[in-house]
């Protein structure tokens, strides 16, 4: 699957407005959205706080709300876009929904799975991979963390 810069681009623009509205919310500023053949099945952003949930990350809500919308349990034609390298839970969600591919902003070096700590989405070990692309909007979605912590300390 071929992923133009364009694309990236845009979809990872509404994601870093998902977060945003999180950040306003009080929630850790992550915002994902499922793609597939240009439409969006499903978007969201963290609530953790909100709904007193630890795994109401953005890419999980994201993800279910696309397999809600076509009815299927796998997501094997779409893209799952964040502004935030998924944590280890959301990139085994992504891979257990068989995404086409994973798209994010900026890294994690914390809790990142994609890249960060770990490398999930090509471990050989699983019986499904997909390719993984990073950094258009980095600077954004990074300033948009920066300032959330910030307010927080």
């Amino acid at each position: 699957m071929t992923i133009t810069s364009e694309e990236r681009r845009r979809w990872l623009a509404r994601c870093l407005e998902l977060a945003q509205g999180a950040a306003e919310r009080g929630e850790v500023p992550v915002g994902a959205v499922v793609v597939a053949g240009g439409v969006v099945l499903g978007e969201a952003a963290n609530s953790c706080e909100e709904r007193s949930d630890p795994t109401a990350h953005a890419e999980l809500l994201a993800l279910q709300a696309a397999c809600r919308a076509t009815g299927q349990g796998r997501l094997p034609d779409a893209v799952l876009y964040c502004s935030l390298e998924p944590c280890f839970m959301c990139a085994g969600a992504a891979l257990h929904a068989r995404v086409a591919a994973i798209v994010f902003s900026t890294w994690d070096p914390k809790f990142g799975a994609c890249g960060s700590l770990a490398m999930l989405p090509a471990d050989p070990r699983l019986n499904h991979r997909c390719p993984v692309h990073a950094g258009e909007l980095a600077d954004e979605s990074a300033a948009l963390l920066r300032r959330f912590f910030r307010r927080l300390r």
